[in-house]
C-alpha cells in the first residue's frame, strides 16, 4: 500500500455505494476482522524498510480508524433511512466490574477509632522514627534496660542527639503517652495538667516474626490523665472495647504483670475465637493461644516518673493507659491463625475481605 490516502478515498466510495446492514458488516469483516485487509498489512510490517516502519505504522492505524468511523456512520445513516434505531436490552446482566477494597487492617483501625470516639477519645498520631529518649528514658526505662537491647529494637546509625539520645524505629506507641502530655500542656492554662484522653493508632517495629509477631506491626494506644482516675475506669473502658468490637459474648481478664512504665500493671486477655476459649482444637493444641486465652497487650496505672516526664505532677493527677494490637484484635475477631496473612499480600486471602 504505497498511498495511504488514495486507499481511504477508495474505500469512502465504496461504503457510499452500500444500501443496507449486511453488505456493511460483510465490509467491515473484510477490512477490520481478524483475518482483514488491516491486520494483514500490519503482519507485513517486518518487510518494510527500518527507517519507514514508524511512519508506515501511523498511516496504517490512521487508516484503521477512519474506515471505523466512516462504517459507524454510514451504518446510523441505514438505520435512520429505515425507521429502526439502535436499542439495548436492558433485561441482559451488567457487565462485572473489578472494584478494590480497603486492607483488612484498615477497617480494623476505623472501627477502634470509631468506637473509642463515642467515649470522648482525641485520635493522635506520633513520630514513627522517634528519639530513643520517648521510647525508653521518658517511660522508666533506664539505660542497660533489656527492652534497649539491639536484639530487640530497630536502632537508625546516625549520630546521638546531644539529650534525646540514639535514633529508633519506635517499638511502640508508649512512645506518644510524654509527647501527649507535653502537647496538652502546652493548650491548657496556667496551673493546669489535664484532662487528656487520647487514642493513638500507629506503626511499631520490634525484631519478631511468628504466627503471632511481625517485624513491623499497629499498635493503638490508649491514654487517661485526671484528678482521681483509677483502676476501675481502667476496666470499664476495656470491657467496653472487648464488648463493642468483639462481641458480648467474648470475655476479658487482667493478670497482674510487669511493665516499667505503669505500676500497678496488667496483661489483658481475651477468650481465643480460634479454639472457643477451650485450648484444643481436634484434640490438639491451639496454634494460636495455647491456653485458651490470647494476649492482647498490656496495661496498668501510668508510673509516677512517668507523669513526671511529662510535666504532670502524680500527686495531683493519675492516669492509666493500654497497648494493644489492631492485628491481634482483628485475628480474634475473624479466627485468623497466623498473623502473616496479614501481610502476604495474597489476593485470595484478601478478596475475603
Amino acid at each position: 500500500m504505497e498511498d495511504f490516502t488514495s486507499e481511504a478515498g477508495k474505500i469512502q466510495k465504496e461504503i457510499d455505494k452500500i444500501s443496507s446492514i449486511a453488505p456493511l458488516d460483510q465490509l467491515q469483516i473484510k477490512y477490520l476482522g481478524r483475518n482483514g485487509i488491516i491486520n494483514n498489512l500490519l503482519k507485513d510490517i517486518k518487510n518494510v524498510p527500518a527507517e519507514e516502519k514508524k511512519d508506515y505504522g501511523q498511516k496504517l492505524n490512521e487508516l484503521k480508524s477512519s474506515i471505523g468511523r466512516l462504517i459507524e456512520t454510514k451504518k446510523q445513516e441505514l438505520l435512520e433511512k429505515s425507521g429502526t434505531e439502535q436499542t439495548v436490552d436492558i433485561t441482559l446482566p451488567g457487565k462485572p466490574y473489578l472494584h478494590g477494597t480497603l486492607h483488612p487492617i484498615t477497617y480494623a483501625i476505623e472501627e477502634i477509632s470509631r468506637i473509642f470516639e463515642k467515649i470522648g477519645f482525641v485520635r493522635m498520631s506520633y513520630p514513627e522514627v522517634e528519639w530513643e529518649y520517648y521510647s525508653f528514658e521518658a517511660l522508666n526505662m533506664p539505660k542497660g534496660h533489656p527492652a534497649r537491647d539491639d536484639f530487640e529494637t530497630f536502632y537508625i546509625d546516625v549520630p546521638e542527639h546531644a539529650k534525646l539520645a540514639k535514633m529508633v524505629l519506635t517499638p511502640h506507641t508508649s512512645s506518644g503517652q510524654v509527647r501527649e502530655m507535653e502537647r496538652v500542656r502546652k493548650t491548657l492554662p496556667a496551673g493546669r495538667q489535664a484532662p487528656i484522653r487520647m487514642i493513638n493508632i500507629a506503626k511499631c517495629y520490634r525484631r519478631n516474626w511468628d504466627a503471632t509477631h511481625a517485624p513491623m506491626f499497629y499498635q493503638f494506644e490508649g491514654m487517661v490523665v485526671d484528678r482521681g482516675i483509677n483502676i476501675t475506669h481502667l476496666k470499664g473502658t476495656i470491657d467496653y472495647f472487648a464488648k463493642n468490637f468483639f462481641g458480648p459474648d467474648r470475655e476479658i481478664r487482667l493478670r497482674p504483670h510487669h511493665f516499667q512504665f505503669t505500676e500497678p500493671s496488667f496483661e489483658t486477655d481475651i477468650s481465643c475465637n480460634v479454639c472457643g476459649g477451650t485450648g484444643t482444637v481436634n484434640g490438639k493444641k491451639c496454634r494460636v493461644c495455647k491456653s485458651g486465652w490470647l494476649e492482647l497487650g498490656g496495661s496498668g496505672m501510668i508510673h509516677p516518673n512517668v507523669l513526671r516526664a511529662g510535666g504532670i505532677d502524680p500527686d495531683v493527677y493519675t492516669g492509666w493507659a493500654f497497648g494493644f494490637g489492631p492485628e491481634r484484635c482483628l485475628m480474634m475477631k475473624l479466627g485468623l491463625s497466623e498473623i502473616r496473612d496479614l501481610y502476604s499480600g495474597d489476593i485470595r486471602f484478601l478478596k475475603q475481605f
